[in-house]
């Protein structure tokens, strides 16, 4: 058994070894995880650039891939706490972009500006008790190769975005889109699909 399906059983020593990680009440690993553990757990490509002014609240019990010559900009947050974060091949990550896991990015992908791509969702079932102590769920997000996500989209929980998709500005993606279409309105919805045979994007009835 390994070292970490060991303290996923037990729950006195994860409760232990989760406080080590992250301060109580907290969202954000604690400096020395950022500064010292991290690096020997996640991975970034050659070229990789991760502006200085960028909220990296990443843990070592998931994943975070940041691909070659992909960008992170300023004043984003991106979270792997309940979740994998993984972004493919010079794809850019825009100013003030959230990304909480599980995500999935794939290559050549452009997220404009104050972008938030969420896989976690609260429970709010119980009446009987505030969402905030109820538990989380999660749907992984899947942004597949060439995508171009404009500002402000709203991309939630379990969407598949296909390859080639655009997504207008300020929509709210609660669907899964097709590839090769552009998609607008909250909830968004598909307008137009490119269609081969006529090499021309088409608006779609």
């Amino acid at each position: 058994m390994s070292i970490a399906s060991s303290i996923k059983q037990n729950p006195g020593l994860k409760k232990f070894v989760h406080r080590l990680l992250i301060p109580k009440g907290g969202a954000r690993p604690r400096l020395w995880v950022r500064l010292l553990l991290n690096r020997f757990f996640h991975s970034r490509g050659s070229g990789s650039i991760i502006r200085w002014r960028t909220r990296i609240d990443v843990f070592p019990f998931n994943q975070f891939v940041l691909g070659k010559k992909s960008t992170i900009e300023d004043f984003c947050t991106i979270n792997n706490g309940v979740g994998n974060v993984l972004i493919g091949d010079n794809s850019l990550i825009g100013m003030g972009n959230v990304i909480i896991g599980p995500v999935t990015i794939g290559n050549n992908v452009i997220f404009a500006q104050n972008i938030v791509a969420s896989g976690l969702n609260h429970e709010y079932k119980d009446v009987t008790q505030p969402i905030v102590t109820q538990n989380v769920t999660t749907k992984p997000i899947v942004v597949e190769d060439d995508c171009w996500i404009a500002a402000n989209v709203v991309i939630t929980a379990g969407v598949t975005i296909g390859k080639h998709c655009v997504v207008a500005a300020g929509s709210v993606v609660t669907k899964d889109l097709p590839p090769f279409t552009i998609a607008a309105g909250n909830p968004a919805k598909v307008i137009k699909q490119y269609n081969p045979k006529s090499g021309e994007w088409e608006r779609v009835a």
